[in-house]
């Protein structure tokens, strides 16, 4: 990663609430082909969320603690702060000197944008300010939260303005919380009525929707030079699994998520990036 900060555009994606289980099984059954099409492999990355609910998982991964593989570790990260006696800061660590990684960037030269979807980054209370707080520039508006049955693919319109609009020797950090999987989600699921209320096959349904404009999103990413990106969910939710909804509670199905990273080369297809180590705790 120190060869990478500096030199290329980063893209940080978080699929909010998207369960493991849902996303592998969607990937297996070809549902999601614009996703597959980057994951390296063709397959999502089982690992663990360092949160269980999307405030607390934000903060932990705009201090560099990515989702850590679901496996033995120490696992070395991709970006750290520097802290004496970390055991996951390696050779190939990004280290940074700030609280943040978000702050570090903008240190490094980085233009740093967030484009929010779940309510924790629509700015409309304190609570709901500190995550975009740490930005240059945040973005916001109701079409983008997770009522709207068209969410993403407004926040990929703002995403392709932000970019459109940098000067073309500026390098991005760009961050999009993807709200559609987020309840409610029943909507996206065709011929269903809110008495149906949400599910898995819709939680499904919404990462359908989500995979059909993706690659907007991957197109402009990479259309000024490379783009390292790294797609993952903050933590998942449970419909009723255990008997247990939701999610800011202790069940796999919450803190089993799907990740990736990989490289967006200009107008070529995607290279996948599995040499660049791993991203845990």
């Amino acid at each position: 990663m120190n060869e990478v900060v500096g030199r290329d555009d980063l893209l940080l994606v978080t699929l909010d609430t998207l369960r493991f289980d849902v996303a592998e099984r969607l990937a297996a059954e070809g549902r999601i082909p614009h996703l597959t099409a980057v994951l390296p492999g063709g397959r999502w990355e089982r690992r663990h969320a360092p949160g269980s609910f999307t405030y607390a998982s934000h903060q932990a991964m705009f201090a560099g603690f990515l989702p850590t593989p679901a496996a033995p570790g120490p696992h070395p990260r991709l970006f750290a702060a520097r802290f004496a006696g970390s055991e996951t800061t390696a050779g190939r660590t990004w280290v940074f000197d700030t609280p943040d990684l978000v702050s570090g960037l903008a240190v490094a030269g980085y233009h740093t944008v967030c484009v929010g979807g779940v309510g924790f980054f629509n700015k409309q209370a304190a609570l709901g300010s500190v995550l975009p707080g740490m930005f240059a520039e945040s973005h916001w508006e109701p079409g983008f939260g997770v009522a709207s049955p068209t969410s993403f693919e407004q926040q990929v319109a703002c995403a392709e303005r932000v970019v459109a609009g940098l000067p073309a020797e500026q390098r991005l950090f760009l961050f999009v919380n993807v709200s559609a999987m987020h309840q409610p989600n029943w909507f996206h699921r065709p011929g269903a009525r809110p008495e149906d209320g949400d599910s898995a096959d819709t939680h499904a349904a919404a990462l359908e929707y989500v995979d059909r404009h993706i690659g907007r999103l991957f197109d402009a990413a990479r259309s000024r030079r490379r783009c390292f990106a790294v797609v993952c969910s903050d933590h998942g939710t449970a419909y009723g699994d255990g008997g247990y909804s939701g999610h800011r509670l202790a069940h796999e199905a919450v803190w089993t998520v799907p990740y990736a990273h990989f490289f967006l080369e200009p107008d070529t297809r995607p290279a996948a990036g599995d040499d660049l180590g791993e991203s845990g705790r």
